[in-house]
């Protein structure tokens, strides 16, 4: 019988600073009401000025061992996904791996943008099934603020800081049913960050090392993809999507995902998010939503749930898995 991935813990980790809209008041020319009907956003938090990705990926570590009562020192992989890493190199997986006292671990940092957490499980899954590790730590972290341009009307108000992790084992049975992948590289021009090349895809762009997007072009995309990768996940899972109990979308804006439930038939009150409380924070986002859900009582043993990441590169990846079996 071939070894299986099984999700059995999960850790999130936000900055202190709260931040609500009214501090974009005196920056720009907005107010709560323009940001609220527009993005579903109240609140999101920021890092310090002397704290990086790193140490929000730590503080998910100690949320998943604290609270899952969990020993974490003979994992044998860590994954990062993040586009903010601290710095291009050493990796945050490898400061992890010292930091957090694991002695002997494979350590890589991803970049999938805001599918990268969901990437992040479908690697480790791949690396379980090889039979070559047995338990891997996945974190989808950012610290977007650090990246934002705060002249950018339309996406200075969007993004907030956050961290979250989920520890994937060898198991006889796993809760992972199914994964999906793939990338629209054409897309690449409509939402990126460079301090580099000055094109992508033959356009020119600006390389000030800041986040750059078309909304409206990414909207489109996004709520197509990911509406038919809904359709492909079930398939692969052998369910239905009325099977599917949660449906945890990146949170990228309130309005994606109203537009996904509208234009899929899925019930909007089975829809997690952490955009509300949390602002977009790529990477983080999903699992962010799935602690909130599972803090409020409604994630439950059992429940089937369905998460899809997507962001820049233009990638998407997709995951079902049953919490907690």
């Amino acid at each position: 019988m071939h070894t299986q991935a099984k999700i059995t813990a999960l850790g999130t980790y936000v900055p202190e600073r709260v931040v609500d809209n009214h501090y974009f008041e005196s920056i720009i020319e907005t107010n709560d009401e323009w940001i609220v009907s527009r993005t579903g956003i109240r609140t999101r938090h920021f890092a310090a000025e002397n704290e990086f990705t790193s140490h929000l990926c730590i503080g998910a570590a100690k949320s998943l061992v604290e609270e899952n009562n969990v020993m974490i020192d003979d994992v044998d992989f860590i994954i990062v996904a993040t586009v903010t890493p601290d710095q291009t190199m050493p990796s945050i997986a490898s400061q992890l791996q010292d930091k957090l006292g694991i002695a002997h671990t494979g350590a890589i940092d991803i970049s999938a943008a805001c599918a990268g957490f969901a990437y992040g499980i479908v690697l480790a899954k791949g690396l379980i099934a090889a039979g070559t590790h047995r338990k891997v730590l996945v974190f989808g972290a950012e610290t977007l603020t650090k990246f934002t341009n705060w002249e950018d009307r339309t996406s200075c108000i969007l993004f907030g800081d956050g961290a979250g992790c989920v520890l994937v084992e060898a198991a006889p049975t796993g809760n992972i049913l199914s994964v999906v992948t793939g990338s629209s590289g054409d897309g690449g021009k409509d939402l990126y960050m460079s301090n580099m090349r000055k094109q992508v895809n033959g356009v020119d762009i600006i390389t000030d090392n800041k986040i750059h997007q078309n909304g409206r072009a990414v909207f489109k995309w996004a709520v197509n993809t990911v509406a038919e990768q809904m359709k492909v996940l079930t398939q692969r899972s052998k369910l239905d999507i009325n099977d599917i109990d949660w449906f945890i979308p990146h949170s990228a804006n309130m309005r994606i995902i109203e537009a996904l439930c509208s234009q899929t038939g899925f019930p909007i009150e089975k829809t997690l998010e952490s955009i509300s409380t949390c602002g977009n924070t790529s990477s983080a986002s999903i699992p962010l939503a799935l602690h909130r859900g599972l803090r409020e009582g409604k994630v439950k043993k059992g429940d089937k749930i369905m998460m899809i990441g997507f962001g820049g590169g233009l990638v998407y990846a997709g995951v079902v898995m049953e919490w907690g079996v």
